[in-house]
């Protein structure tokens, strides 16, 4: 099977619309883990994105009957842009079907490439479905993502010009999996050629597809998927990638939100191309490497497979960046409510720096702060922070892995209810089109009420939303019911320490 890839990729037609990127060397991140970390650049690429490589490689290989009957793609970001570069170099018709939640950028760019772009659906499975209504109605030729032979072709030209360009031993490879497409064209060629180089996936922890499909010897379908790296949130792993990585993958590293937020900017300080988090998602798999086997004076390869990221998203990623590197806690303390209490506490935390601190008058005497403090990243000096704090009687929860804390109760003013009353919380991803709110206002069943309700834009295309719902006793057990009605996807917080301490 690597043999037939091999050719393929060797003979894929990829350059008559994509580059051939740079190996960039990352002395700041060499110097910091003790290796030699090199980045492929397929930031750099004409869409910012490697996605043009297997998109263009496909389309060389239509018959002249398919391309006049116009190609078609249902996406929401890179292979829709790669597509229609493809479809402009070959004068091609292309129709590229985009959820209605698609950010104006990303279809503003695939219009300014001469493609028509059809809104359908809030969801990529329902632009898919829609992109099929269109081929049954109109013909049109379907260029799949990534589950497809000459696509992965396409996407391996990238493990081939990293051999080529980096002769010299390499000890892994690192490559983002999202359906599996530039993952199983570099395993192909790499395994083939140079069987000592690992190839590492890398995933999101919460859309780990591939991870899954491992451990389970099969394919599976995960039943929800996170969408911070939008470019990788695949529910399940391709089934042509699949056949290669299941036999010739190295092993797969989940990472979190906060550890490609810190890839990012990693990326940036070395290079100052800014990364979208799919395309940082490597490198974080990386760094989660070194600091798990203590491998140093290795050649540690990563690909940063894009850079098509909103401007306003910049905030949110910088926000979480230091979390990422594990450079500051967030804690929720407890303390007397009585003057003097504040100043008592910075004593305690002594020369430290202070990165946030929130604090609202409440009843009784024992306050609530969320505080975040600066610490040396590796955990050790965190859970000495902690310990230094419990000496002192303070009573603290560590919050700094806790979402619900991280994405709405440092942002959340106002503080406690000043009376008791029965509430249910749950934290929402509300898609980011006009009618969201008025959907979710609809389906709940009057004799309800909302308690509370904190919403902030992150630049995707879905916004986090957290709600306090008030409703009579009896309704308790359809709550839910009435919530997945919605369709919108949702956690239950009402445990969540972060919500009982501030907000409760």
């Amino acid at each position: 099977m690597l043999e037939a890839y091999v050719k393929k990729i060797l003979q894929a037609r990829v350059y008559e619309a994509a580059s051939e990127t740079p190996l960039s060397a990352a002395p700041m991140l060499s110097k910091r883990f003790n290796n030699q970390i090199w980045i492929k650049r397929e930031d750099l690429q004409p869409v910012f994105s490697f996605k043009v490589r297997g998109a263009y490689n496909k389309m060389a290989s239509l018959t002249p009957e398919q391309k006049a009957a116009g190609v078609i793609a249902a996406s929401a970001g890179n292979h829709a842009q790669g597509l229609a570069l493809s479809a402009k170099k070959m004068g091609v018709k292309a129709t590229i079907v985009m959820p209605c939640i698609t950010p104006d950028i990303k279809v503003q760019a695939v219009r300014a490439l001469g493609a028509e772009v059809v809104l359908s659906g809030d969801a990529f499975n329902e632009a898919l479905d829609h992109a099929r209504t269109l081929i049954a109605q109109h013909g049109y030729t379907y260029i799949p993502p990534y589950d497809d032979p000459d696509v992965i072709a396409g996407q391996g030209t990238v493990g081939m010009e990293i051999l080529r360009q980096h002769p010299d031993p390499i000890e892994a490879i690192f490559v983002p999996v999202g359906g599996g497409g530039l993952a199983a064209g570099i395993a192909a060629y790499v395994k083939y050629l140079r069987p000592d180089i690992k190839v590492i996936g890398v995933e999101p922890a919460d859309a780990a597809c591939l991870k899954a499909a491992l451990d389970a010897g099969e394919r599976v379908v995960l039943p929800q998927v996170g969408i911070f790296a939008e470019g990788v949130a695949v529910s399940q792993i391709g089934e042509t990638p699949f056949s290669i990585l299941k036999d010739h993958i190295d092993g797969v590293i989940t990472v979190s939100a906060d550890e490609m937020c810190a890839a990012v900017k990693d990326i940036f300080e070395d290079t100052r191309a800014v990364a979208e988090t799919s395309g940082a998602v490597a490198l974080a798999g990386l760094k989660k490497y070194v600091q798990e086997t203590g491998v140093t004076d290795r050649t540690l390869v990563c690909i940063n497979s894009g850079a098509n990221t909103n401007f306003d998203r910049l905030q949110h990623i910088a926000e979480r960046t230091e979390l990422g590197e594990q450079r500051e806690a967030i804690l929720a303390v407890t303390i007397p409510e009585r003057p003097g209490s504040f100043k008592q506490f910075c004593t305690v935390i002594g020369e430290r720096m202070v990165t946030e601190f929130n604090y609202r008058y409440a009843k009784g005497d024992k306050a609530h702060i969320f505080v975040g403090v600066r610490v040396q990243p590796g955990g050790e000096d965190r859970a000495a922070l902690i310990q230094q704090l419990e000496s002192a009687d303070y009573p603290v929860e560590d919050l700094t892995d806790n979402e619900l804390a991280k994405l709405h109760i440092r942002h959340l003013g106002g503080g406690r209810a000043l009376h008791a009353f029965e509430e249910e919380a749950y934290r929402f991803e509300f898609p980011e089109r006009p009618g969201a709110l008025m959907r979710f206002l609809s389906y709940l069943p009057e004799g309800w009420n909302i308690s509370m309700f904190h919403y902030r834009n992150h630049g995707a295309a879905y916004g986090r939303v957290f709600v306090g719902l008030q409703l009579p006793r009896e309704d308790l057990y359809q709550l839910e019911e009435h919530l997945d009605s919605i369709g919108y996807r949702y956690w239950k917080e009402t445990d969540n320490p972060a919500y009982r301490l501030f907000t409760a």
